[in-house]
């Protein structure tokens, strides 16, 4: 890694420190989207029989992939 020194008019700075707020934001609702998703997941398990269509999904997923456990969906990165 390269030391250096960068100057940046305080507007930009504080641009900056606004996107840096809404990325954690959007951060929590991604999360908080994931773990409804596995909830659903989860009760659809204990409904009807979807692990041929996880294990497709598993395949054909380049970003992420579902596990099932005991009837418990998780989602997670690749």
């Amino acid at each position: 890694m390269v030391k250096g020194t960068v100057t940046i008019t305080l507007s930009d700075y504080h641009a900056f420190l606004d996107q840096a707020i809404l990325l954690k934001d959007k951060e929590a609702d991604v999360l908080m989207t994931i773990k409804e998703l596995q909830v659903f997941l989860s009760f659809m398990v204990s409904r009807s029989e979807i692990e041929p269509y996880v294990e497709e999904f598993n395949k054909q997923s380049k970003t992420s992939i579902i596990q099932l456990n005991n009837g418990i969906a998780k989602i997670t990165n690749k």
